[in-house]
């Protein structure tokens, strides 16, 4: 018998598989929202390259790693239970002052302490995991804060930008992508997880600046392309105005080849309001290795946010399907 959540959602075997999330922001969050429902076995992979707002400030300010993403992340793994709401909602709270605090969220203040306190990302992090009660492990993608810079096409002539709040904004072609510093270090635990994963999962977000990062870390893209796990990629829902509002749905999977020849997907969920080829896209995931799974996921609303019942559907038909029941691509298009 399945083991059921909270919600009636049932969870395979007795915590599920083991599964890695890669991404940042409100992207890797619905992910996580999704994934929470299939496995307790999950651990979020998030990139540590944002300069905006309050995490941009205490950047900043303390030369630390950012912490928004890695905050938000973990308020979407908390226990749904008074406790674990109630601490999700403080550390989402945001300071509304005429002083200094004003922006701030509470929880990246805290996060910050932890890792003043214990001199260490990583223990911090359990830290505010076990105060939440955390269905899953939040870890950044890299010890080292990033800044990400991006040689774009301005009227025939190439221009340099750097930093995620720029490159997320361009408005222009981005033709390359890089990271600095080139080569930071990866938490052994990121590592570790990638290796023994049973399942990978990519997206959605921001392509450029926050799903693609992970694969222009040399030891982090190592274990992704050499780990025995299955490799899914969720797509956006909408192209993202100033960094992808250029590339088709296909486009972005092309993307990602040619940043990353070597690495090769399993299936790629799409939802089909969101498609503007179909056959493009479908070669596009087979030139990867991949097979299309098309399934509703938008939030009823019909805004372009994914649901995550929907979503863990998708995923859970994934992780099932990809087991041989399921022959040729064309039969996941639904």
């Amino acid at each position: 018998m399945s083991l059921l959540d909270n919600q009636g959602f049932p969870i395979r075997g007795n915590s599920g598989q083991r599964v890695v999330a890669f991404g940042g922001g409100h992207g890797l969050s619905a992910t996580l929202k999704a994934l929470r429902h299939l496995t307790h076995q999950l651990t979020a992979v998030v990139t540590v390259a944002d300069d905006g707002g309050s995490s941009g400030r205490l950047r900043e300010e303390m030369e630390i790693l950012p912490p928004g993403d890695l905050r938000m992340a973990l308020a979407s793994l908390c226990h749904e239970s008074e406790w674990g709401l109630t601490w999700r909602d403080l550390m989402q709270h945001r300071f509304e002052t005429d002083g200094p605090l004003n922006g701030h969220a509470l929880g990246n203040l805290l996060i910050t302490g932890l890792w003043q306190m214990f001199d260490d990302p990583v223990e911090g992090l359990d830290w505010v995991a076990r105060l939440l009660q955390a269905h899953g492990r939040v870890l950044p993608m890299s010890l080292d804060p990033l800044q990400i810079e991006a040689t774009i096409e301005v009227e025939g002539r190439l221009e340099v930008v750097r930093g995620q709040t720029e490159v997320a904004t361009v408005g222009h072609p981005i033709s390359e992508v890089r990271l600095i510093p080139d080569h930071p270090r990866v938490p052994k635990e990121v590592i570790r997880a990638t290796q023994e994963a049973e399942w990978v999962v990519l997206g959605p977000g921001s392509w450029y600046s926050s799903v693609l990062p992970h694969l222009l870390v040399s030891d982090l893209h190592r274990a992704l392309v050499t780990t025995e796990a299955h490799r899914a990629l969720i797509m956006n829902l909408a192209r993202q105005e100033g960094e992808t509002e250029l590339l088709s749905t296909a486009d972005h999977i092309r993307v990602l080849y040619q940043m990353a020849p070597d690495f090769k997907l399993d299936v790629v969920i799409a939802d089909p309001t969101a498609v503007d080829d179909v056959d493009d896209l479908v070669e596009a995931a087979e030139r990867v290795g991949a097979r299309l799974l098309l399934r509703q996921v938008r939030s009823g609303s019909g805004a372009p946010i994914h649901d995550p019942l929907r979503l863990a559907a998708a995923l859970r038909d994934a992780f099932e399907g990809y087991l041989g029941e399921v022959g040729k691509t064309e039969n996941w298009l639904a």
